[in-house]
């Protein structure tokens, strides 16, 4: 059987940490993951140079470590895209820049297969480690835990659209995308403006009415939102930052200290 972390996490009521990974596309990300307690890994191929060959690896390793991989696809890619990369091992996708219910509902029947969407089918994927299982047992297993099905909210009109979107069946996580819909609001990065306050609160109670769930991305520098959004609004799937982002923080930090060695007692 399938383990999907953020399906498991919120039916305890408890978040889902998630690890994004846009740079580094060693196996060792993936391990550091597990190292630190992470729960899913989101991987980035909206921006950046990553391909189906280094996502699929960082896909395995994934789920040979018990981290969830869920991978985000370049807007408008195409659903022979998604489909390499639901073969490549992903246990999830994250569509960008949806903003219709009927984006949405293409969202689903590209992820899903029928009758619920219109995936094809193969044999030996890694979600079953490349054993042959029958159809009748795995098109059920990826349809409810293998191929979740995120809507990143960051347009206006998605965020106008949202009761409608969140009301489409097979879309299971309404996800925030902090910066792009900041952006559209004419708010950029002003988390404190009350357009962006209200934008969080519209999205979490769609959510609710409809029984999905509500993740937030893009607010790394803003533990305190994230709280808020967990503690008062019910968020239960968490980004907590990039590689590339720690990395710097790392890297900076290292820094201070090695020019501490430079000062005078």
């Amino acid at each position: 059987m399938l383990q999907n972390n953020l399906l498991q996490k919120v039916a305890q009521d408890r978040i889902c940490t998630a690890i994004g990974v846009k740079v580094v596309t060693s196996n060792e990300i993936i391990l550091l993951a597990r190292a630190a307690g992470y729960d899913s890994v989101f991987i980035d191929m909206e921006h950046s140079v990553l391909g189906i060959e280094n996502v699929s690896r960082l896909c395995s390793a994934s789920l040979l470590s018990g981290i969830t991989p869920f991978v985000r696809v370049p807007y408008e890619c195409g659903s022979g895209f998604v489909q390499r990369v639901l073969d490549g091992g992903a246990m999830g996708i994250v569509f960008p820049h949806i903003s219709t219910a009927e984006e949405a509902r293409r969202a689903v029947s590209i992820t899903k297969y029928p009758p619920k969407g219109q995936r094809s089918l193969t044999a030996a994927l890694p979600q079953f480690d490349f054993q042959r299982i029958s159809a009748r047992d795995l098109i059920p297993q990826l349809d409810s835990i293998g191929s979740t099905v995120f809507i990143q909210i960051e347009t206006k009109m998605c965020l106008e659209n949202i009761d409608a979107i969140a009301a489409v069946e097979g879309v299971e996580v309404l996800l925030l995308g902090a910066n792009d819909l900041s952006l559209e609001l004419g708010i950029l990065g002003d988390w404190e403006h009350q357009r962006f306050q209200n934008a969080l609160e519209t999205i979490a109670m769609a959510a609710r009415k409809s029984g999905k769930i509500f993740g937030i991305a893009g607010l790394y520098s803003r533990p305190d939102i994230c709280k808020h959004a967990v503690k008062e609004l019910g968020a239960r799937y968490v980004l907590g930052h990039l590689d590339i982002g720690l990395l710097a923080i790392a890297m900076n930090k290292n820094m201070d200290q090695l020019r501490e060695l430079e000062t005078k007692p």
